[in-house]
């Protein structure tokens, strides 16, 4: 299963980019680099042509590279989204760096 929607960050929501916020697989070879292939297909059927999704650091992006995706930036570690105005708690992704990776047309 992938789940593909809106980019979270605002700056990549210009209507023609969607993000691939999860996958899950019951552990079968080769699933997920399936599932992101699907995925980019369904992605361009719907007339978009920018695809994108994170990985942290420690995670080898083989099922993305096996898909032909790219990996186009390096982010820092955040702090997280907790602010006086709005606390929030932890998830655990906190402090941990991502990768942006892409495919596109």
């Amino acid at each position: 299963m992938a789940i593909v929607g809106r980019p979270v960050a605002r700056l990549f929501d210009n209507g023609m980019t969607l993000e691939v916020t999860r996958t899950a697989t019951d552990g079968t070879r080769n699933a997920n680099s399936m599932l992101y292939g699907a995925a980019w297909r369904a992605t361009k059927a719907l007339g978009f042509t920018r695809l994108i999704t994170y990985t942290q650091q420690g995670e080898s992006g083989a099922s993305l590279k096996g898909a032909g995706w790219r990996e186009v930036a390096r982010r820092p570690a955040r702090g997280g989204w907790t602010c006086p105005s709005r606390p929030r708690q932890p998830n655990g992704a906190e402090g941990i760096p991502r990768s942006l990776w892409e495919v596109a047309l």
